[in-house]
Formats: C-alpha cells, sequence, structure tokens
C-alpha cells in the first residue's frame, strides 16, 4: 500500500469518527490511523459505542508491531484516564509510536493531559491539523464539556408562509414521509428528545426514535424529556409508554425561573449531569421561543414544505424580539432538498455584548 500524508490520514480519521454519531455518548466520536515508518496504513479505527475500546486501541490491534516508530493520527487528544477503559496515552506509548498528531485538545478536565504524557514519554506531538473539521464533527460533544450544558438544536416543521397546524389545529402531516425519516435519523444522534407539555396534550406525540428500514424503535432511544411546569403530562401520555426512558421535568424538581416555569438553564445543566451532550428541541413554538430568547439555542434545523396555509399556528412564538433591530440573526450553513420539502440548517448568531 502507498504511504499517505498525515494531512490526509487526518481526513480519513474524521471520517470513521462521524460513524460513532449517536452511539458513543456521554463519551466523544474518535477516529484514528496508526501509519508504520514508511507512511504506510497499518491500522484505523473508531469509537464505536460508549464503554467499548478507544479508537486508537482498535488501531492500535490491527497494527501490532509495525506501530513501533510509526504515527498515530487521531482526531481527539488521546486520553490520560482510566475509566471503563484504559488510558489511550499509555497504549501509545507502550506500543512504540514515535509521533501522535491530534486535531483537537482534550477539554474534559477529567480525561485531558494525553499530549503532555505522550512527550515526556518522548513521542513527538503535533496538534491542530485539520483542526476546523474535526471540531466540526465532534461540536455536540466539544461544546457540551466546554461549557457544561447540552449542545440544542431546535428542529420544526412549517408551511412555506411559517405554519405549525391549520386553523383548525389539524397538522397531521405538514412535511413528507421523506422529511419525517429525516428527523427519525437526526433523533438518531442525540442524547435527548424535549418537547413542551403543550405540544403533549396537543398532539400525544412519542418522541421515540425509529429504524430507517422498517419503521421500528431503534435499538438506541434518545431520553425524552416533557418540560412540564405544573404536572400537567396525563399518565397515559404515550411519552410514558416504557418504549424509552421519560423524564417530566417540573419547576418543583428543576427549579422555576423569575415567571414561575422551568429554568431552562438549570434543566440543560441537570440533562448535561445525567450523561446529555446534545439534545433535539422538538415542540412547541412557545418553549422554543423561551430557548431562543435565552440564548440557549446552537442550531436550527427546520423542514419547510410547499404548502400555503394562511392561518393558524404558527412554528415560533415570542422569542424576546419586539422590534427588528432585535430579530435573532442567523447564518444559514445548508440547504437540502429532503422528498418536496427544504432541509435548512442555519446557526443563530452571538450578538455582541
Amino acid at each position: 500500500m502507498a504511504s499517505v500524508s498525515v494531512d490526509e490520514a487526518m481526513r480519513r480519521a474524521v471520517e470513521l469518527a462521524a460513524r460513532g454519531l449517536g452511539a458513543t455518548s456521554p463519551n466523544p466520536v474518535v477516529g484514528c490511523l496508526l501509519l508504520d515508518a514508511d507512511g504506510e496504513v497499518v491500522g484505523e479505527g473508531f469509537h464505536a459505542y460508549a464503554g467499548g475500546p478507544h479508537a486508537e486501541i482498535v488501531a492500535l490491534a490491527q497494527a501490532g508491531t509495525r506501530a513501533r516508530g510509526g504515527t498515530a493520527v487521531v482526531t481527539l487528544e488521546p486520553c490520560d484516564h482510566t475509566g471503563r477503559t484504559g488510558p489511550c496515552s499509555h497504549a501509545l506509548i507502550a506500543a512504540g509510536v514515535a509521533r501522535v498528531v491530534v486535531a483537537v485538545p482534550d477539554p474534559n478536565p477529567v480525561a485531558s493531559g494525553g499530549a503532555a504524557t505522550l512527550r515526556a514519554a518522548g513521542v513527538q506531538v503535533t496538534l491542530g491539523v485539520r483542526g476546523a473539521e474535526a471540531e466540526a464533527g465532534n461540536i455536540a460533544w466539544l461544546t457540551s464539556m466546554r461549557r457544561g450544558w447540552p449542545y440544542l438544536i431546535w428542529k420544526y416543521a412549517a408551511t412555506l408562509d411559517g405554519r405549525s397546524a391549520a386553523a383548525d389545529g389539524t397538522s397531521m402531516w405538514i412535511t413528507s414521509e421523506a422529511a419525517r425519516t429525516d428527523v427519525h435519523a437526526l433523533r438518531g444522534t442525540v442524547d435527548a428528545v424535549l418537547a413542551g407539555v403543550g405540544t403533549v396534550l396537543a398532539d400525544d406525540p412519542r418522541l421515540t426514535a425509529r429504524n430507517l428500514r422498517d419503521g421500528t424503535l431503534a435499538i438506541r432511544q434518545p431520553l425524552r424529556v416533557v418540560v412540564d411546569s405544573s404536572g400537567r403530562t396525563p399518565a397515559d401520555a404515550r411519552v410514558r409508554d416504557g418504549a424509552a426512558r421519560t423524564w417530566v421535568a417540573t419547576a418543583a424538581e428543576v427549579g422555576a425561573g423569575p415567571d414561575g416555569r422551568v429554568d431552562l438553564t438549570a434543566l440543560l445543566a441537570e440533562l448535561h449531569h445525567r450523561g446529555v451532550r446534545a439534545a433535539l428541541l422538538e415542540g412547541g413554538p412557545t418553549l422554543a421561543g423561551a430557548f431562543l430568547a435565552a440564548g440557549l439555542v446552537d442550531r436550527i434545523v427546520g423542514y419547510v414544505a410547499p404548502r400555503l396555509l394562511g392561518a393558524g399556528p404558527t412554528a415560533l412564538l415570542d422569542a424576546g424580539v419586539t422590534t427588528i433591530a432585535d430579530a435573532i440573526d442567523l447564518e444559514i450553513t445548508d440547504v437540502t432538498r429532503v422528498g418536496p420539502d427544504l432541509r435548512i440548517t442555519a446557526l443563530p448568531r452571538k450578538r455582541e455584548a
């Protein structure tokens, strides 16, 4: 096999890391390639599931003795602690790896320090190769670890004129089957799905993730979270059906904000404590407005159907905007056709203090 450059190897490692999305939490996604002394790929791996072998360990197992004197190319700084698995920094040293190339330093104080340990053992360490790409592929985990609450995605579905339901309240279905299938794929990448009690009372959703091939329940289900300030979720609501774990978060349990409703910052902090690194906010418009007004939404995914209603509920209510100067500006990062619908992905721009 021909030798590859470190840059090419890191690009491949980023691709490998993506295979673990939705399965590794509360751990990060990580990819690794091992090059021998001649630059030939002798091992590759990714972190496939929480508690399983880390990417470096999988790659080292493939490389065997050919790792000695070679280079490990890894998307995240090798861990330096013993948890459910041993420290990858020590494994790389024991294998005789001469150089380790890292895309992104580990922000987790419990696991960081691998680069320093490697250097102390005489291993050359290079940081920052394809760092932006690796950061983007691991953005939810990195963001969550750096600030202490989950990366929050607001997902909504609406007609071209911004309606989430007709005037009579009917909303089944605004978007196409293709768009709904896409939403299940999105649910499969997060650790929790959030909805307000108003949505539960009006639509009685299940909030589960289903298998894209046959519609059955996916093996891994995100935590279902009902934001319910006063505990109005019915005992027979479908979110309580046992298909997945459910937490009805009340103001009495989480804490109340000045408006008497669930304190959203405290809610996210508690979710982080429970191992949630990425969360999907699905409904409804009041809760979405509250999260946006508080500046707690990291990404917006909107499914826009080629339909017009002219009346009926909107996808978003009060988001703290009273004048055009206060509008929440967005950076559109992707527009994709999903069946007859458009999926628009955007990032809220940070407001200047």
